[in-house]
């Protein structure tokens, strides 16, 4: 682990959540092997869940990082407070398949046992996999909602176990 982070709980998390993931966003970063990608996600969502601190994550499955995330068994959420807006901005408009988005984003990866970061993070999420699945039409109860779906590219949901809340200091 990198030595400018210190670990806390993620119940002792400073910060409005909701705030963070809808205004100044998330980078949702996954590594498979050797391949490494992120992606910009304002969308989420921070609880508990079967007696763990979780969050959900959602990706479209034309995203290069959906292909990953089904792999993987965990993946990262970082983010950054009102820094890093044009980083954010290039990997949530530009794809990840042949090309090093974190490189092109400015971004330096922190790769370990499994995962990858940007280092550049305020606060970083290690998520543990612990369910998928599909949003689905059929269980919309607010069909003014699938204004997001025109194309029927319904994301799929990963909830992960917060296993680790790193703080930058």
């Amino acid at each position: 682990m990198s030595e400018k982070y210190r670990v806390i709980p993620a119940e002792e998390i400073e910060g409005n959540l909701i705030k963070m993931i809808s205004r100044e966003w998330t980078l949702i970063s996954v590594r498979d092997g050797d391949k490494i990608n992120t992606m910009t996600a304002s969308w989420g969502t921070f609880g508990t869940l079967w007696g763990r601190p979780v969050a959900t994550v959602f990706i479209r499955p034309q995203r290069y990082t959906y292909d990953l995330a089904e792999s993987a068994s965990q993946m990262t959420l970082s983010f950054f407070g009102d820094t890093q807006r044009e980083a954010l901005a290039y990997c949530g408009s530009h794809t990840g398949r042949g090309v090093d988005k974190f490189k092109e984003a400015g971004l330096t990866p922190v790769l370990e046992d499994g995962i990858v970061y940007p280092a550049e993070a305020k606060l970083v999420l290690i998520l543990k996999k612990l369910y998928a699945d599909d949003i689905r039409e059929e269980n919309m109860t607010d069909p003014a909602r699938m204004y997001t779906y025109g194309k029927r590219d319904f994301h799929r949901f990963y909830i992960g176990e917060i296993l680790e809340a790193r703080v930058f200091i």
